[in-house]
C-alpha cells in the first residue's frame, strides 16, 4: 500500500505536532504512524525536511474512530468505508456497514461454537450425549418431480456450489411449472475434504412434461436432469443456520443415524439436507435446514 496523500490545509488551520494529537486522540504516535501506513488516517502535513507529520484538531474524532474499529478486529477494508462515510456526513451509511459487520461476526461466533460444541463430544468420548441434542421424527413424503443438477465435490468448495445450483434450478421452475416444495441437496456418497460425492441439488416442480423439455434445452451444460422421486417416509432433524457448517453438520446426520437405529428403522436411499427457509433472511440461531434419510422398517 503507497503512501496515503496528506490533506489540504487551510493557511489558517492550526496544526497539531504527532505528541500532542496522540495526547489528545488518547492514541500512541506508533499508532498513529501505523494508521498513516495502513491509509486509515494521513496527516494534514509532513515536514519533507525532517518527516515530521502534523494533524489538524478535526482529526481527533476519526482517530478514535479507527481505534476503536480495530478492535472489533474489522479488516481495514470496511473500516476504510466506514470512516469515509463519516468523513462523507453520512452516519447512517457508516452505521448500516457497522451493522452488517458485525452480524458477520456474530454468525462467525456461532458457527465456532457450534464446532466447538461438536468437538467436545467426539473428544470427551460423549458421542451420545451429542447426539441426545437432537430432536429426531419421520414425516411421509409424497412423490415429487424434481429437476436436479450433480456434481462431485469436496466440502469447502460445497456451500458455494449449493447456493449457484439451487439458485440455477428455482430460475428454471417458472419454465417447469412452479415450485411445489422445498429445495434439498441429497449425497450419493459422501462429501468431506478426501471425499467427492456427487452431491445433487433437487428442486420439486409441478409439470414434468415442461419439466424434461427445459432439461432437453438446458440440460447438458451443467448436469441437470429430471427424476420423479417416489412418495417416501423421512427420518429427520431439525438444526440452525449455525449447524450447518462442515463438520459440525456432520453430528446431526450421525444423531439421525443412532435414532434410526434405535428405532429399528433402514436407510432407504440417499441421505438429505432439506433447505425449507429464506438463507439470507435467516440468522445464525435459526432454523433453516432439516438433516434427513429416506428409511423403511426393518
Amino acid at each position: 500500500m503507497g503512501r496515503p496523500v496528506a490533506e489540504d490545509v487551510g493557511v489558517d488551520e492550526e496544526l497539531i505536532g504527532i505528541g500532542a494529537f496522540a495526547a489528545r486522540a488518547r492514541l500512541s504516535a506508533k499508532a498513529l504512524r501505523l494508521y498513516d501506513r495502513l491509509g486509515l488516517l494521513a496527516p494534514a502535513r509532513v515536514d519533507e525536511a525532517t518527516g515530521y507529520r502534523f494533524y489538524r484538531a478535526g482529526q481527533v474524532e476519526r482517530a478514535r474512530m479507527v481505534a476503536l474499529l480495530r478492535q472489533l478486529d474489522m479488516p481495514l477494508a470496511r473500516i476504510a468505508e466506514i470512516v469515509e462515510s463519516t468523513d462523507a456526513d453520512d452516519g447512517a451509511v457508516a452505521a448500516e456497514r457497522l451493522t452488517a459487520y458485525w452480524a458477520d461476526v456474530e454468525a462467525r461466533h456461532a458457527a465456532q461454537r457450534t464446532l466447538a460444541d461438536y468437538l467436545r463430544g467426539r473428544l470427551s468420548g460423549r458421542s451420545s450425549e451429542m447426539y441426545g441434542k437432537f430432536v429426531v421424527e419421520t414425516v411421509d413424503v409424497p412423490g415429487q418431480v424434481l429437476i436436479t443438477e450433480s456434481r462431485h465435490t469436496l466440502a469447502d468448495e460445497l456451500p458455494t456450489w449449493i447456493v449457484a445450483a439451487l439458485g440455477r434450478l428455482e430460475a428454471a421452475a417458472p419454465e417447469c411449472g412452479g415450485v411445489t416444495g422445498a429445495p434439498f441437496v441429497a449425497y450419493h456418497a459422501e462429501v468431506s475434504m478426501e471425499s467427492d460425492g456427487p452431491a445433487e441439488a433437487c428442486l420439486p416442480v409441478a409439470d414434468e412434461a415442461a419439466a424434461r423439455e427445459w432439461a432437453e434445452r438446458h440440460g447438458r451444460a451443467r448436469g441437470t436432469t429430471v427424476r420423479v422421486e417416489p412418495a417416501r417416509r423421512l427420518a429427520y432433524t431439525r438444526i440452525t443456520k449455525a449447524q450447518v457448517a462442515h463438520p459440525q453438520i456432520l453430528a446431526a446426520f450421525e444423531a439421525v443415524e443412532q435414532w434410526m437405529a434405535a428405532e429399528g428403522l433402514t436407510p432407504a436411499g440417499p441421505c438429505r439436507e432439506v433447505y425449507f427457509a429464506d438463507w439470507s433472511a435467516a440468522g445464525p440461531e435459526d432454523p433453516v435446514c432439516d438433516v434427513a434419510f429416506p428409511v423403511t422398517s426393518r
